[in-house]
């Protein structure tokens, strides 16, 4: 089966710092693939090179979309946007002033037609897709669970239900690839086991395929069917949870002797 999401030997530098090293990785119409390893191992830059905010030193990132092979290197993440990534990040980065629906509908005017004049002027153009932004925004809502809380402030929501809104926004750009930079962080078990359910509607009812980074072990072995862990900047292994969890040199840089059940 050809991947939605392709990347070949990237590396990433700054300055005399290699943070990636000539990382592979591949994903598949519908899976759920974790990316794991200890803190500063460079996950976050890899999702940083995926998503445009960083232009990677070497290698390539293509996707296929719809079978039709798009290279992303050196778009901007507006763009990588447009094309179907949508991102969360490991810090809660919400509108905190403006509502829960309003932080939906920002998503969704990452791909609306209407320009700034249109903005300007309100024709009816305009109107008509505002409403049904309002309308596409809160069904989200109700996906989610979220609903309840259409018109509190973001800062008033629980923190779990804050991450659960970062996930909204970014279903809100309508992508076929969603990456989750540590959706689990800060939760208590009540959420998190929540979100694993959550992650797995989303791949279930909506065909998204996910990308996650994760500490919480539970979570990624309960979730992922494919596992990538690096480790200062490298690739050290991919694999199965059970391959994963079975890694000599998996359980010495990372997991430990053993993964509590």
């Amino acid at each position: 089966m050809k991947p939605i999401l392709e990347v070949q030997n990237m590396t990433m530098d700054f300055g005399g710092l290699r943070a990636i090293d000539s990382v592979d990785l591949s994903i598949e119409k519908g899976q759920i693939v974790a990316l794991i390893g200890p803190n500063g191992a460079g996950k976050t830059t890899f999702f940083n090179c995926i998503t445009g905010i960083y232009t990677p030193t070497s290698g390539d990132i293509y996707i296929y979309p719809r079978g039709k092979e798009e290279r992303l290197n050196g778009l901007k993440p507006n763009i990588v946007t447009k094309k179907g990534l949508a991102r969360t990040f490991q810090n809660i980065r919400l509108f905190t002033s403006m509502t829960v629906l309003e932080n939906v509908m920002i998503g969704c005017h990452a791909i609306t037609k209407a320009g700034i004049m249109g903005a300007i002027f309100r024709g009816a153009a305009t109107k008509a897709e505002e409403r049904l932004i309002v309308k596409k925004s809160y069904g989200i809502l109700e996906k989610i669970g979220l609903e309840k809380y259409v018109d509190e402030l973001a800062i008033n929501l629980p923190y779990g239900a804050q991450r659960r809104l970062e996930i909204a926004r970014a279903l809100a750009t309508d992508p076929f690839l969603l990456l989750l930079d540590e959706p689990a962080a800060g939760m208590n078990p009540q959420e998190t086991m929540e979100l694993d359910e959550l992650i797995l509607k989303i791949r279930n009812r909506e065909g998204i395929s996910i990308l996650l980074i994760e500490h919480d072990m539970k979570l990624v072995m309960s979730l992922s069917e494919k596992i990538y862990v690096v480790d200062y900047g490298k690739k050290i292994a991919e694999g199965t949870p059970e391959e994963i969890r079975n890694n000599p040199v998996v359980i010495k840089a990372y997991l430990g002797e053993e993964i509590d059940e």
